[in-house]
């Protein structure tokens, strides 16, 4: 039976629409014919006013359920028949009931199948849908000239509850149908639809517009007295913001304020410039660089030069790695944002409530705070761990003694830099992941020329297999050797040993001891802050950027969510800014680079995008074949057809540098088009981005504007048939051959 439910309201929908056109119904229900029978009307409202009652509610409720037009008459009409405040309370409940059978005949019929097909793409529209549901649909309602049926059709695609959308509708939908009764108890006077429009009328719908906002700022008010309502806010500030680390986020957010002229306070514990400059990007490149050094020696045959074998001194290698430390930090120094104006305190913060912090004994009060706290290294609860060496992203900078035998668990861009840095620095290197490629959010195409290159420099990759168990042994000469027990998909065991391990499993965010535990301020799933698009926590003055805050562990994300962070949080009464992520670019520094903005194909697949891949093979640049570099690709999705630039991915030397115009394209709007017309100079790696634009227009080319220009130089030429046939031999050189 219950197959056939969705036929049977099919049919009896469809049957109502055709009696609609059919027999002229919509006729009835005209300002004209209201006030033609308005007299008789109310005649046998006289004799009798229940039955009437009734059956104007009933008829309000299948045109309100089937979408027919008709309803801003019927509010008319109720008025001028029952008065105001009876036909507030019919045509209130009417109105309420149509559209909440409107919306659970939407649900029944296409939920289902719309959230299957869309609702990948209709994923943030739900969550949307699921915090602020009714307050969207209250501001929807309270614009009465807005098509009330799209709202009851749209809405029943949604999450929302039956329940939630009746009472909100009718509460929303109240001040508007006081307006339309209050004029149509008028509706003698009435002679169009445009008579409404008084300058009463006009003044009623100009206080429904500004109503949503006004009742924003009601809910923002109750809300934030309900956050706040178990702390006493200061009468006055030490300062107007309290920044707490001071890696990219912090010295970002810090910079902002004193630029504006604000008073801030920037709180460390450790040292400026965070991990980004002492332990993650600068010392890795300067490691990479290094490395890039020695395999650039070992290729000098290829270019005609011959050279002595190589020496590597792995101690000058680290050494140089802190001078390039040491030549950044002024950038990053407690005397350069002193001299910008920011109160630098070296400490441990302690946020005691949402305006005061404490740091070495001393409270301060602040109109807003900045969470920048960071992030650590993953290290996992593996069986032995506790008794090996092991390195992370943040010790392994220490070490003098270059490691003969290294293992690197983790193959995500930390794990593939590290593996070829110290491989091509003379170590023998293992390299594990879990899953069944390297950079699993890239494209596999893109991961296995890192993969193939590394297997080139001679690292060991083991793919779908994970360590579960560290050891150690006694050998016969006495020595004590290290070992890892790794498990392979089909239960099979490997043992390998090593003499230190870097673990690159990825990164937690510093979230604990420093005191939101004691605000209350929440984790997600992804153990960061949560924020909301502002990037404020639940107490709007308290916001999170960079790795503590996610979605992203980047440094230039850290610096551009730190933007938004500094000038909501000190001119967010007059005007917020939402973090924009569209364009976030993004580079794995292997040798080749991978470098990506926007989407690849593997998110677009699974968010069910459909694209156009553009493929440009570096193989074919006339400059990376003259520098020896002639490998890797540029990978650009647009939507068919168009040349709408929705990501690149750009695999080979200096990709993290191609990838710039790509990035610059995406966000000011500009698509491949614009790239085609771009003078680019020769030879240069640049020119492959022109050539991927010239791939994608050949792709796209207008055929039938070029056919019908192939007949016009025919014309310029003085000929038709003559080049006909001469076109013919050419197409089919055979024929010329046998006669």
């Amino acid at each position: 039976m219950n197959r056939f439910k969705k036929p049977l309201l099919l049919a009896f929908i469809a049957a109502a629409f055709i009696a609609w056109f059919a027999f002229d119904l919509g006729n009835y229900f005209t300002l004209e014919q209201a006030k033609a029978y308005q007299h008789s009307l109310q005649a046998s409202i006289i004799e009798h006013p229940l039955l009437s009652s009734t059956l104007f509610f009933a008829v309000y409720v299948v045109l309100a359920a089937l979408s027919f037009p008709g309803a801003a008459v019927m509010t008319l009409l109720g008025a001028a028949l029952f008065g105001f405040w009876w036909s507030l309370l019919v045509v209130s409940f009417a109105s309420s009931l149509g559209a909440t059978l409107a919306f659970l005949a939407s649900r029944f019929l296409l939920h289902d199948w719309v959230q299957h097909k869309f609702g990948r793409r209709l994923s943030a529209v739900n969550r949307g849908v699921e915090k602020d549901g009714p307050f969207y649909l209250f501001t929807l309602r309270l614009i009465p000239v807005f098509p009330f049926f799209l709202v009851n059709l749209l809405m029943g695609l949604t999450p929302m509850r039956g329940r939630t959308f009746y009472w909100v509708s009718q509460l929303g939908m109240l001040p508007g149908t006081m307006v339309y009764l209050n004029a149509g108890t008028q509706l003698g006077e009435i002679e169009s639809l445009s008579g409404l429009i008084s300058l009463p009328v006009l003044i009623s719908l100009v206080l429904l517009g500004i109503f949503p906002f006004i009742a924003k700022g009601i809910m923002g008010v109750i809300q934030q007295h309900r956050i706040y309502q178990h702390w006493q806010r200061p009468t006055q500030f030490d300062q107007n913001m309290v920044v707490i680390g001071a890696g990219a986020g912090g010295l970002v957010s810090a910079y902002i304020a004193a630029a504006v002229k604000a008073k801030v306070t920037l709180i460390e514990k450790h040292r400026m410039g965070g991990d980004c400059l002492n332990t993650g990007c600068v010392p890795s490149k300067a490691l990479i660089r290094a490395a890039h050094t020695m395999h650039t020696i070992t290729r000098a045959p290829e270019f005609g030069i011959q050279t002595n074998t190589p020496q590597i001194d792995f101690t000058a290698v680290m050494q140089r790695v802190h001078q390039v430390i040491r030549h950044i930090e002024p950038h990053d120094s407690e005397e350069r944002y002193s001299k910008l104006g920011v109160n630098c305190i070296q400490g441990e913060a302690q946020i005691l409530s949402p305006w005061e912090v404490e740091v070495n004994g001393e409270r301060i009060t602040t109109r807003n705070i900045v969470i920048a706290t960071g992030a650590r290294p993953v290290v996992p609860q593996i069986e032995g761990i506790e008794h090996i060496n092991y390195l992370t992203s943040d010790t392994l900078w220490s070490i003098r003694e270059q490691p003969k035998q290294l293992l690197v668990l983790g193959g995500g861009p930390i794990g593939c830099e590290l593996a070829q840095s110290f491989q091509r620095l003379g170590s023998q290197v293992t390299l594990v992941e879990m899953a069944d490629q390297l950079l699993i959010r890239e494209d596999a195409d893109a991961a296995a020329l890192v993969h193939q290159s590394l297997i080139k420099d001679g690292v060991e990759i083991r793919l779908k297999q994970k360590a579960t168990k560290f050891g150690t042994r006694k050998t016969a000469q006495g020595e004590t050797t290290q070992f890892v027990i790794l498990e392979g998909p089909l239960d099979e065991r490997h043992e390998i040993t090593f003499d230190t391990v870097i673990l690159a499993l990825g990164r937690v965010a510093n979230v604990s001891g420093f005191g939101l535990e004691t605000l209350g301020i929440g984790v997600n799933e992804r153990g960061t802050v949560t924020v909301n698009e502002y990037l404020q926590t639940q107490y709007p003055n308290i916001y999170a950027v960079g790795d503590v805050a996610g979605p992203f562990q980047l440094t230039h994300a850290a610096g551009h969510q730190a933007w938004y962070a500094a000038v909501n949080g000190l001119f967010g009464k007059l005007k917020k800014f939402k973090a924009d992520y569209r364009v976030m670019p993004a580079v794995t520094y292997t040798s080749p680079e991978v470098a990506r903005v926007g989407l690849n194909e593997k998110e677009a697949a699974n968010q069910g995008t459909e694209v156009e891949v553009t493929c440009y093979g570096i193989d074919d640049l006339d400059r990376a074949i003259a520098d020896g570099e002639d490998y890797g690709f540029i990978k650009v999705l647009t939507p068919k057809g168009k040349d709408t630039i929705l990501g690149a991915t750009i695999v080979g030397n200096q990709a993290g540098e191609l990838l710039a115009e790509f990035t610059l394209a995406m966000k000011y709007g500009l698509g491949l088009n614009k790239i085609l017309g771009t003078v680019h100079p020769y030879p240069t790696m640049s020119e492959a981005n022109k050539y991927t634009a010239g791939v994608w227009k050949q792709a796209n080319k207008p055929e039938r504007i070029l056919a019908w220009l192939e007949k016009y130089h025919r014309w310029q030429r003085g000929g038709s048939a003559h080049d006909k046939k001469k076109t013919d031999i050419a197409d089919h050189p055979t024929n010329l051959q046998e006669k």
